[in-house]
């Protein structure tokens, strides 16, 4: 299992939100994984089974998944910074909508 993985909820559909791109970054930038939301929002393989700690950024390309549905959005992307210390998993959710969004740490 990946150390990270994240799930899109859209809360204006009240589905989840399937074929996002994210990326996942490190501190100065560099790409250390990336995936794309499944059909239950989820991406389960996002990057290495480790990573030393740190700050990591989280980049969900959400306007392509607004324009698909043909729906406008505030926030054509998210980025969620997070830090990374000595746990085993750490799951980022993502709870969206055109014009808002929150996330949380998951279990």
């Amino acid at each position: 299992m990946s150390l990270i993985t994240t799930h899109i909820l859209d809360n204006a559909s009240g589905t989840p939100a399937a074929g996002v791109v994210v990326i996942l970054t490190d501190q100065q930038g560099a790409e250390r994984g990336s995936g794309t939301t499944d059909a239950d929002g989820r991406i389960g393989d996002l990057g290495p089974e480790a990573l030393d700690p740190g700050t990591y950024r989280l980049q969900f390309h959400t306007g392509p998944y607004f324009a698909a549905q043909g729906v406008e959005t505030f926030f054509p992307e998210v980025h969620i910074a997070f830090t990374v210390g000595q746990e085993p998993h750490y799951h980022v959710p993502l709870l969206l909508s055109p014009y808002a969004y929150s996330t949380y740490r998951g279990s």
